[in-house]
C-alpha cells in the first residue's frame, strides 16, 4: 500500500516496498483492475511509442501499417477507447480489411433522411483539396447546415459506411487514417444501399 497511488514505475515499486507492509490476507486478482492499469499505461506512452508496441499485434493478422507515422496516428486516435493492444487492433480491423456492414447500425443511421445530406457530403469530399481534419470539418458543417441536420446523424452515416459500425474514433480521425480513396468508395457503397426511390 502506498496511500492513494495506483500506478507505479519499476523503480517506484522497488523504493516502496518493504516486507514489513506485506499484508497478512490472502491478495485477491481483478483482471478489470489490471485492464484499468494497462490502459493508463497505454495512455501514458507517446503516439510513437504506443504505435511499436501494437505493431506485433497487426502483424500477427497479416497486417502492414503503410508507415511510422500512420502507425502513430492509429495508435494515438484507438487509444481513448480500448484497454489492451489487443483490442486496439481488433478495433483497427477496418484500415486493413473491408468492413463487414452490422445490420442494425446500417438500419439506424443509414436513413433515406440522411442520404441527401450524404451525397452532398460525397460531392464535396471528392472535391476536397486536402484530406486534413480543417479541410473535412467544414465540408460537413456546410451538408448539415444545408440540410437541417445534427452532425451525430450525418457522423455516424459516415461511419458506418467506412468502418461498418457506429462506435469508432472521431470520423476525422477515420477518414485520415483511411485515406481519400477507400473513404470516398466505402461512402459510394453506403449511399447505393438506401433505397433510390425514398432518397
Amino acid at each position: 500500500s502506498a496511500g492513494d497511488q495506483e500506478l507505479f514505475t519499476l523503480q517506484e515499486l522497488v523504493s516502496k516496498f518493504t516486507l514489513e507492509a506485506v499484508g497478512k490476507s490472502a491478495a485477491v486478482f481483478n483482471p478489470e483492475k489490471l485492464k484499468w492499469v494497462n490502459a493508463e499505461k497505454m495512455k501514458a506512452l507517446s503516439p510513437e511509442a504506443l504505435g511499436e508496441a501494437l505493431l506485433p499485434h497487426l502483424e500477427r493478422r497479416g497486417w502492414k501499417p503503410p508507415d511510422r507515422a500512420w502507425l502513430a496516428r492509429l495508435a494515438a486516435s484507438m487509444r481513448e477507447r480500448a484497454q489492451t493492444l489487443v483490442e486496439i487492433a481488433d478495433a483497427a480491423a477496418f484500415c486493413f480489411t473491408e468492413p463487414e456492414r452490422d445490420a442494425k447500425a446500417a438500419g439506424k443511421w443509414l436513413l433515406p433522411a440522411v442520404a441527401p445530406a450524404l451525397r452532398d457530403l460525397l460531392a464535396g469530399l471528392e472535391a476536397a483539396p486536402a484530406w486534413e481534419e480543417s479541410t473535412l470539418k467544414p465540408l460537413f458543417e456546410a451538408a448539415l447546415a444545408k440540410h437541417g441536420l445534427k452532425m451525430a446523424s450525418l457522423a455516424q452515416a459516415v461511419r458506418v459506411a467506412v468502418t461498418g459500425k457506429d462506435v469508432s474514433p472521431p470520423i476525422y480521425d477515420v477518414l485520415r487514417l483511411l485515406g481519400r480513396e477507400r473513404s470516398l468508395a466505402r461512402v459510394r457503397r453506403a449511399l447505393e444501399t438506401i433505397p433510390a426511390a425514398a432518397v
